[in-house]
């Protein structure tokens, strides 16, 4: 199975080239590491249209499995990206951003902050990293490898679940 994703970048200064856009980069660094092939990236300003049609284009045309935004997930005015995200999605995802939140909390009590959101839009998981380089990349790597697990499920590839668990002692439900 191909584990695609794509990259999307919410800054209305990187939109506008007046920022140098770090969290993006490092975010297609983790996946790449951990066998993903990012097919999209873009950077956008952080306005509440433009991210929906953006997520709806990675899900319903270019079909990736995995959307990967970073930033627009504090307090300020313009932070809509978990917003977006609901608005778009037809499946919340609750545990990965606690998953998120907890690992930056062991950092910083700021993580608590972060707004961050995951959802489900068909084949598609989409999943909101905070802005900031080193808090998007501790966020990443926090949950990259479960996120490929509920890929598998989500896409119908993962015939060995019930196998899985019995390993590891749990029981599935549904």
């Amino acid at each position: 199975m191909n584990y695609t994703a794509a990259v999307i970048t919410m800054s209305d200064k990187g939109a506008r080239g007046e920022r140098v856009d770090t969290s993006g980069p490092a975010v297609q660094e983790i996946l790449k590491e951990n066998g993903w092939e990012v097919v999209y990236t873009n950077i956008i300003p952080d306005d509440f249209e433009t991210i929906k049609s953006e997520l709806i284009k990675c899900a319903d045309e270019l079909d990736v499995c995995l959307v990967m935004t970073t930033g627009g997930t504090g307090f300020s005015k313009r932070d809509v990206t978990p917003e977006a995200t609901h608005a778009v999605a037809d499946r919340e995802v609750r545990g990965i951003p606690e998953a998120m939140r907890a690992e930056s909390m062991r950092i910083t009590p700021m993580g608590m902050l972060s707004r961050a959101e995951a959802g489900l839009r068909g084949g598609t998981l989409i999943v909101n990293l905070p802005g900031s380089e080193k808090a998007a990349r501790e966020c990443l790597t926090a949950v990259i490898k479960p996120i490929r697990h509920g890929i598998d499920v989500l896409r119908g590839e993962s015939h060995d679940c019930a196998e899985i668990h019995k390993k590891e002692g749990h029981h599935h439900h549904g």
